[in-house]
């Protein structure tokens, strides 16, 4: 396995990370949940080869992923390795289900309730967890970093960081707000110019904070590519597989600290130990030969769009909350990868908050306002035949 610096903790970290948000799933008497027991083999087999990195979050497998990493790092493997978790603003700020806590109150009881299910009496990196444009001025307003900063006088956390999805403009705007331990952000080979874009990476490395990718897969539609991208990738004369490549990109940066992996199985556990643990697997490991390759392969994959959305927002609001631009989004990710699990799990979301097709209730207003004359109602009807389904 090969290491890398996060930065100014002094930290030497796995350049691979594991993931816990999509842990093995098992079905019982309709309802699903992690398969404890195969999570536990593919976690403890992970700390025992050379990962000694691990992400989870509040909220992942229905609020059990951090309860399942706990119980698996115990017998003497927690003190191994680091563990990052996350709570999110809007957790805290719920104060209907707070007991009459105040928000701060909140955030502590949340850390509390966590320490207990990592079974630990610290943890080594708290993120706030998705930082973005409804939640960052709460977060100012209510002083959420400065709690953040009594947890770790207190000894309860490590590091202070934050996870974000969105532009580039608002992420700078985060991580110069303050001297951030860590930031973890979505890129990969296709979210060059979107997300925090090639920009955002370099200025994580800038400002000495330690970077941590996540989606490097894309919700995994990278790791098998089709036809047309695996013509691309064989006429480079070793051969290897969609995840290698998209892996590759990322640690050609060396302000990359560490590319978490959700892995499902433990095949895929060795699989990505053995491509992390190459010895070339280090900043600065793309030809000229290969960037080409991979630009032309993202020029491939984007070829294949089905309904003609550009995400302008010009049809929202919606009247009943309908979240047009994603829903399209999501199904023409399906199509592009040839691959429809990863945007049905994240249209189950999009339904949890009543926000998708199933609310439209025809009025037609969207339609008058498409610069692109997408016959919309029509159209969320076909994307959410192809969404719908994801159980979790």
């Amino acid at each position: 396995m090969q290491y890398r610096n996060f930065d100014k903790t002094g930290w030497q970290v796995s350049s691979l990370s594991m993931g816990c948000m999509r842990l093995p799933r098992l079905t019982k008497e309709n309802e699903v949940g992690v398969d404890r027991e195969k999570a536990y083999e593919m976690i403890r087999y992970a700390a025992d080869h050379g990962i000694n990195y691990f992400d989870t979050a509040y909220g992942y497998h229905a609020k059990t992923s951090e309860e399942v990493l706990g119980e698996a790092l115990e017998s003497g493997r927690r003190e191994k390795v680091k563990i990052a978790t996350k709570q999110p603003f809007g957790v805290m700020a719920d104060l209907k289900s707070g007991g009459g806590k105040t928000l701060l109150e909140n955030a502590r009881r949340n850390l509390e309730n966590t320490l207990k299910k990592l079974r630990t009496s610290y943890i080594d990196v708290y993120l706030i967890h998705g930082i973005g444009a409804s939640s960052w001025e709460g977060i100012k307003e209510n002083k959420v970093i400065d709690e953040y900063g009594k947890f770790r006088a207190e000894g309860l956390i490590r590091g202070i960081a934050f996870s974000y999805h969105g532009n580039y403009a608002l992420f700078k705007d985060v991580l110069e707000f303050y001297d951030w331990d860590m930031c973890q952000v979505q890129h990969n080979f296709m979210d060059v110019e979107r997300e925090v874009t090639v920009e955002g990476v370099h200025l994580a490395g800038k400002k000495g904070c330690a970077l941590v990718i996540m989606e490097p897969l894309r919700g995994g539609g990278l790791a098998t590519p089709p036809g047309r991208i695996r013509a691309l990738y064989d006429e480079f004369p070793e051969k290897r597989g969609g995840a290698e490549w998209a892996f590759r990109y990322l640690l050609n940066y060396p302000e990359v600290s560490t590319v978490l992996s959700g892995m499902s199985t433990l095949e895929q556990v060795k699989e990505n130990i053995e491509t992390f643990s190459k010895a070339d697997m280090a900043a600065g490991c793309l030809t000229d030969k290969e960037k080409d390759i991979l630009v032309r392969a993202k020029a491939a994959y984007e070829s294949v769009i089905n309904i003609p959305c550009t995400k302008c927002g010009y049809c929202l609001p919606c009247p009943n909350n309908v979240d047009i631009p994603g829903i399209f989004s999501r199904y023409n990710d399906g199509n592009m990868f040839e691959n429809f699990t990863p945007a049905q799990r994240s249209y189950m979301f999009a339904t949890r908050g009543k926000r998708d097709a199933t609310n439209c209730v025809e009025c037609g207003e969207c339609e008058k306002k498409c610069p692109q004359g997408i016959e919309i109602v029509r159209q969320l009807k076909v994307a959410h035949e192809a969404l719908k389904g994801w159980v979790e």
